[in-house]
């Protein structure tokens, strides 16, 4: 029991030095499913005193009206026999405090600190361990006193603000409630029972606690609340015995003050068969029995959680990536591996693995010829433009069976303006490839861990994809320039025979000129180019895929591969200066899977041997 108890203690502690619980989130923690004991009473309700009777020391704060203005987590861990005791704050890492006088002047100081010397309250814990042999392993909450007018000095809203806060504790379902009611005042006006009813009705999740017994009104006794009559709740009532105020004063210590409880119940004729039950020893007992208790049954909810917690904080840790290298192999290494991991996922857009590399075909098969049908060849090859070119093409001496040289210019000056479809072919290409990059780079995890880099990946891809796409517009104009620069010779062949076969060599080489004539000749021409259209529509992509596409996922970073093995280690590590909120996420997220994996390997020990 001792074991497990410490275990959840220990637990508590880590998750609280890691800022791992959840007073003020709404996401589960490790935190929120471990249970504890929160200690709920109004002002004046001998909350402290009950305390103080089952750590058996004085070091809690004392005074009149809100005392408890922030939640205090006591950590209990028992000692061996005859070691001594002492007691440490979180905030104060390695400081043993054996002067318990200096543990309540502590309280007081860091509780000041975080709210000044007014009488304002806090949610945020103060967190104390104390070691010592004569206490059971337990974890206990002290909220502030629940009350119901605000003293002079708060606001209004405090008596709002503090039942928020006691609430925000008790209505944790692994939270444990330790009401605490004074038997001198009507039950049903107990703060403590009110709220715990609220939060719990069942009555599961309550021990109720009454205090100054002794202090009742002659002729009157707390037996029917004690033995559950008056009001019942699913575990029995414990009845305690505080210090009076002036035991207190006189500085009466904890073991004369139980010794003197335990002779009150044993001598007091209403209470004698009850007194094996009564007391702070016996509360302390219970306490720490039903905490391992409920600590056994909530085991199942706890692994649960730290295996899922652990798989998520792996999964997120996976995303950030590992942390630097410290020599300059291992940096150039690291930086080739982001490198090749981002030229992977665009070469996977491009092969259809990942989305994007579709729409080039589209480029091919759509923009392209759609850019070829709407040239105006109409304008190049009208009436009087085919004339003009002609007429000028033949000299001082006209042709004498077809008009060659008009022909060649005719073709000339029409396959010319096929140059615009085919460098928008490669420029709309060139757009697609550069937002692959961009995509790419968003999907590879490692370049946003490192912005420096990221940006140095981001220029060397696109400075390549321009150096790529200038060849592959010079190479795709080429295409153009070779059929201007050497016409079919099969296509004009044809020409010759279709005269012979149709024309009449009888006429005047001048009725040539006529419009029929010169409408045959630009038919003529339209066939031809539409013929060298049809055929640069399939050798223009095959260009430009050879010239960007296949060279984009051949060698998009080979420049920068080269200039990067030139590079000092200051300047490689410049490239990997990492963003310093991932650089503290990460450190906090290895913190805290540390912590739930000693966690995993404890609590399923002790499941084992249950």
């Amino acid at each position: 029991m001792e074991n497990l108890i410490s275990l959840v203690n220990k637990i508590q502690r880590a998750c609280t030095a890691l800022g791992d619980h959840g007073e003020a989130s709404a996401l589960p923690t490790l935190w929120d499913s471990l249970p504890a004991i929160a200690v709920v009473g109004g002002q004046s309700s001998g909350k402290s005193s009950v305390l103080e009777s089952i750590v058996g020391k004085d070091f809690l704060p004392r005074g009149s009206g809100i005392v408890t203005r922030r939640p205090l987590v006591l950590q209990l861990h028992k000692s061996d026999e005859g070691s001594r005791e002492y007691a440490e704050f979180l905030h104060l890492p390695r400081k043993r405090f054996t002067d318990f006088v200096a543990v309540r002047k502590e309280i007081q100081d860091e509780t000041d600190r975080e709210t000044g010397r007014s009488k304002q309250i806090s949610s945020v814990p103060i967190h104390l361990s104390i070691y010592s042999p004569n206490v059971v392993n337990l974890t206990l909450i002290d909220l502030p006193g629940l009350t119901k007018v605000a003293v002079e000095g708060q606001p209004e809203s405090i008596v709002q603000e503090i039942e928020m806060m006691v609430r925000s504790y008790i209505e944790k379902p692994n939270c444990i409630i330790l009401a605490i009611s004074p038997a001198n005042q009507d039950l049903a006006t107990s703060d403590a029972i009110k709220i715990s009813r609220e939060v719990d009705p069942t009555g599961e999740r309550t021990l109720g606690v009454l205090t100054k017994i002794d202090l009742m009104d002659k002729g009157t006794d707390a037996v029917d609340i004690l033995e559950g009559k008056a009001y019942r709740l699913k575990f029995p009532w414990v009845g305690v015995v505080n210090r009076s105020q002036a035991d207190i004063n006189k500085n009466v210590d904890m073991i004369a003050a139980r010794r003197r409880e335990r002779e009150y119940f044993a001598s007091t004729q209403e209470y004698k068969h009850l007194a094996h039950r009564m007391g702070s020893e016996h509360l302390a007992k219970v306490l720490s029995k039903h905490l391992e208790t409920v600590i056994k049954s909530k085991i199942p909810g706890i692994q649960n959680l730290i295996n899922k917690t652990i798989s998520e904080l792996e999964s997120e840790l996976s995303r950030l990536g590992r942390p630097v290298a410290n020599d300059a192999g291992g940096k150039l290494y690291m930086i080739m591996e982001i490198c090749r991991a981002f030229d992977q996922n665009f070469k996977e857009h491009l092969d259809g693995v990942r989305p994007g590399g579709d729409k080039i075909y589209n480029v091919f098969d759509d923009q392209l010829p759609a850019a070829l049908k709407r040239l105006q060849f109409d304008r190049q090859l009208s009436m009087e433009n085919v004339k003009k070119l002609i007429t000028e093409a033949d000299g001082y001496q006209p042709h004498l069976i077809a008009p060659e040289q008009g022909y060649r210019r005719l073709i000339e000056s029409t396959l010319v303006t096929i140059r615009g479809p085919a460098e928008a072919c490669v420029d709309a290409v060139h757009a697609i490839l550069k937002d692959l990059v961009h995509k790419a780079m968003g999907e590879t995890l490692e370049l946003k861990q490192y912005p420096g880099l990221r940006v140095e990946v981001g220029n060397a891809a696109i400075e390549s994809l321009e150096r790529m796409r200038e060849q592959s517009k010079k190479a795709s104009l080429q295409l153009v320039d070779m059929e201007c620069s050497y016409l079919t010779v099969d296509f004009f062949r044809k020409l010759p025979q279709d005269i012979e076969k149709g024309g009449n060599p009888t006429h005047s080489i001048f009725d040539r000129y006529n419009d029929s004539y010169l409408r045959r000749v630009g038919t003529t021409v339209l066939s031809y180019v539409h013929m060298v259209c049809a055929s640069l529509r399939n050798s223009i992509p095959k260009s430009i895929v050879y010239c960007q596409v296949r060279e984009a996922k051949r060698s998009l970073l080979d420049h920068f591969f080269t200039e990067l093995g030139k590079l000092e280690q200051k300047r490689l590590s410049s490239l990997l200066n990492e963003d310093p909120a991932i650089m503290e996420r990460r450190s906090a997220l290895a913190k805290r899977l540390e912590l739930y994996r000693s966690a995993q390997a404890e609590i399923d020990t002790v499941a084992w041997s249950k």
